[in-house]
């Protein structure tokens, strides 16, 4: 399984999408877009993130541009990972 695909799976069960989140692409419109994503969802999301990957996600790392859609919020775990 690719970044993305453990991303999508990721949204799909922190949001509780039902499936709906596996069909995103990269392209999908995340913050602002999907309802499920609030503020504090992003919080649980940034938490799966840091155990699913076994990242840390410095507090001056978060802004909401790294949410906007799915391939920023891989680019985010991606950059992350490499460290």
């Amino acid at each position: 399984m690719n970044i993305q695909e453990q991303v999508l799976a990721l949204l799909d069960e922190v949001l509780s999408l039902n499936g709906r989140g596996l069909q995103f692409d990269a392209d999908t419109a995340l913050l602002g877009s999907v309802p499920e994503l609030d503020s504090m969802a992003v919080l649980a999301v940034i938490h799966a993130i840091e155990e699913r990957f076994g990242i840390e996600v410095p507090d001056d790392e978060i802004d909401g541009s790294s949410f906007a859609t799915v391939g920023t919020v891989v680019d985010f775990v991606t950059r992350l990972s490499a460290r």
